[in-house]
C-alpha cells in the first residue's frame, strides 16, 4: 500500500514521507490492510491539519490543536481516541528511527465521551417477556435459552457455546467458559431449570446425533449469533415489547436485578465473570438510578410544587 493510493494525494514534503515510510513498516509487520487503511485515515488527518511540516517541528500545541479540530468537526471521543493513538504510534516510529528526540502526542489524552448505561429491561418486562406460551418445539427452545441467560447472566457467545454436560440440574448449575477462556460456575434458578427440561425433552427431535450443544438451529447444528438474536426479537414483538431487546440485555437485566436485590458487587462480578471489579460497577449506576425513581416517586419533599 501506499500513500498516494489510500488518499489519492501525492506524496510532497517531509511529512508525507515520512507517512509512507511508516505505512511501509506496518505492511512489513504484517499488519491487515484494513488496520493499514484505518492508520492511513488517521494519519491523513494530521497531515491536513498540520501541513507539510518537517516531523521534528511538531510541538505538543500543534497536536492538541490538530486534534481539537477535528473535535470542533463533530468527530466523537471514540474516534479521536483512535486518531491519537495512530498518531502516538506514527511518532514513535519516528522516535525509533532518531528523526525525533521525544513523541509529541506524549501527555495528550482525548476529550472524554459520554458514557452510556447499559439497556437494562425492567423487572415487569422480563416477567412479560418470559411469560410467552410455547406452542412449538422451537418457542420451547427459545424460552429455555433467554430463561437461562436471564437466570444465569450468560453472554451470547457463552450460551451459544454451551454444550448439555455444561448443565447440572441436580446442583442447580451452569458451567461456562467466558472471555480468555476463564470457566466459571453460575446458579441457575428453578424457572430456567424447568424450561431447558422441558426442552431436553424434545431437542432428539430436531438436534444431530453427533452435536453435543445444548441449543441448536433449524439444521440441528447448534445456533447460530443470528438465529438467537432474532429468535428474542421475534418474541418480544409477539409479548407486545417496544423497546430494543438484544441478547446482552438480557446479562444487564440479570446484573442490575440481582444488584438491586443483594447489593453484593462481589457476587454479581463472579457471576458475571468479569475479571475486574470495576467492569461491574456500571451496574451501580443503573441500581442508584432505580432508587432514585424510588425516591422521586415516594419521599414526600422530592416532589416540586
Amino acid at each position: 500500500m501506499t500513500w498516494a493510493a489510500s488518499t489519492t494525494m501525492q506524496v510532497q514534503g517531509p511529512l508525507s514521507s515520512a507517512i509512507v515510510e511508516y505505512l511501509a513498516s506496518l505492511s512489513a509487520r504484517h499488519y491487515s490492510p484494513a488496520t493499514v487503511d484505518t492508520y492511513t485515515f488517521d494519519l491523513r488527518h494530521l497531515l491536513e491539519r498540520v501541513g507539510e511540516v518537517a516531523p521534528p517541528s511538531l510541538a505538543s500545541h500543534d497536536i492538541r490543536r490538530a486534534l481539537a479540530g477535528l473535535h470542533s468537526q463533530g468527530l466523537k471521543a471514540r474516534t479521536l481516541a483512535r486518531t491519537l493513538s495512530a498518531w502516538r504510534g506514527f511518532f514513535n516510529f519516528l522516535a525509533r528511527q532518531s528523526v525525533l528526540s521525544a513523541n509529541p502526542c506524549l501527555g495528550l489524552r482525548p476529550p472524554k465521551g459520554e458514557k452510556k448505561l447499559p439497556n437494562a429491561p425492567s423487572v415487569d418486562a422480563m416477567a412479560h417477556l418470559l411469560e410467552a406460551e410455547v406452542a412449538d418445539v422451537w418457542s420451547v427452545r427459545d424460552l429455555a435459552m433467554f430463561e437461562l441467560m436471564y437466570s444465569a447472566g450468560l453472554r451470547r457467545a457463552e450460551l451459544i457455546g454451551l454444550d448439555i454436560s455444561g448443565l447440572d440440574p441436580a446442583a442447580g448449575e451452569v458451567t461456562v467458559i467466558g472471555k480468555g477462556a476463564r470457566t466459571r460456575m453460575v446458579p441457575v434458578g428453578q424457572k430456567a431449570l424447568q424450561a431447558v427440561q422441558n426442552w431436553l425433552q424434545q431437542r432428539s427431535e430436531v438436534a444431530r446425533a453427533d452435536t453435543q450443544a445444548l441449543f441448536v438451529g433449524a439444521r440441528g447444528a447448534r445456533i447460530s449469533a443470528t438465529v438467537l438474536a432474532q429468535a428474542l426479537k421475534q418474541l418480544a414483538i409477539r409479548q407486545g415489547i417496544t423497546a430494543h431487546m438484544h441478547p446482552h440485555a438480557l446479562r444487564h437485566a440479570f446484573a442490575s436485578h440481582v444488584l438491586q436485590s443483594s447489593g453484593d458487587l462481589r457476587a454479581v462480578q463472579e457471576m458475571l465473570g468479569h475479571a475486574s471489579l470495576s467492569t461491574t460497577q456500571i451496574y451501580t449506576h443503573l441500581d442508584f438510578q432505580h432508587l432514585a425513581q424510588v425516591y422521586d416517586q415516594t419521599h414526600p419533599r422530592a416532589k416540586k410544587k
